[in-house]
């Protein structure tokens, strides 16, 4: 039986893999892949003590240094689990391939999806003009034309982002009316740079090695970059109803803690309620659940 099992290698994942094997907790980590959702990132920017990095070597750093701790955590990295089982001391799971493992406790740092437009171009330019974080991307797009897809809180913030750096900006929302914060909804409006565009109906993202252009009720913007915000959809599903989930069904935490409703399963990062979607504040969150899951197992002499 393991101490902890870890569900993620995203930022919140690494982070606790490292704190555990300092810790000496026997842990396993389990992930389908290396970095989150920053893999796909050109050049991220503000990683804290880098300046720039991509993606990919973003991703290779994370691998690298749970590997470099070998001998305390043990890594599944071509597997997803898919159901946690509650046993009397502690949690049985499954996992995509077929393995079962029993561990004392949990710590899911699964993150989320994006939620996708499902267009032609979506896939092809993700990283190449599609971008998911304008806190991240913003500067990248420094004196260019760029799309804004979502006329919600994260459509207006994106926008409110890009405004220091993009030459043009276009908004552009399905529905008849912004759903976003009043406030910020007239803020806006009284940006030079920024069209609104309603009644939207995307049809297609374009361009060769790179996004040039975004088609919308049969008209063609000529943009260089296009920022998707539409939602997000947090890798939940596999808990079956173990933990409380908020109406984003991300999993509801004590943020001084991380622990969910559920004795022995802890959350962090983008799958749990925090606030703000960042590696940096993903990292901290799961050391801080590592430290508490440490105590944890000590007070109940499970270690």
């Amino acid at each position: 039986m393991y101490d902890l099992v870890i569900v993620g290698g995203g930022p919140a994942g690494v982070g606790a893999a490292v704190y555990a094997a300092r810790k000496k907790l026997k842990t396993l980590l389990v992930t389908d892949g290396w970095g989150g959702q920053s893999v796909v990132s050109a050049d991220i920017q503000n990683w804290i003590g880098t300046k720039s990095i991509s993606g990919l070597d973003f991703a290779k750093n994370f691998e690298d240094h749970v590997r470099s701790y070998s001998s305390d955590v043990e890594v599944w990295d071509t597997d997803l689990v898919t159901k946690i089982d509650k046993k009397d001391n502690g949690f049985f799971l499954t996992t995509k391939s077929g393995k079962t493992l029993e561990s004392k406790t949990i710590l899911v740092t699964s993150g989320s999806r994006r939620r996708r437009l499902g267009i032609p171009g979506e896939d092809k330019f993700d990283g190449k003009g599609v971008a998911w974080c304008s806190t991240c991307d913003a500067p990248l797009f420094k004196d260019m034309e760029v799309a804004v897809v979502g006329g919600g809180n994260a459509g207006l913030e994106t926008v409110l982002d890009l405004n220091p750096y993009a030459k043009k900006i276009y908004l552009l929302h399905r529905g008849s009316e912004l759903k976003g914060d009043p406030l910020t909804q007239e803020k806006i409006s009284k940006m030079e740079k920024v069209q609104i565009i309603l009644n939207a109906q995307i049809q297609e993202i374009m361009g060769d090695n790179f996004v040039s252009g975004l088609k919308h009720n049969d008209k063609i913007l000529s943009v260089q970059g296009i920022f998707i915000e539409i939602g997000s959809v947090p890798n939940t599903e596999f808990l079956g109803g173990l933990a409380n989930l908020n109406e984003r069904k991300e999993i509801i935490v004590d943020h001084k803690t991380q622990q969910s409703s559920l004795e022995g399963i802890w959350a962090a990062g983008d799958v749990s309620d925090v606030l703000y979607k960042q590696n940096n504040i993903s990292v901290g969150d799961a050391v801080k659940a590592v430290l508490n899951i440490y105590n944890y197992l000590h007070k109940k002499d499970h270690i």
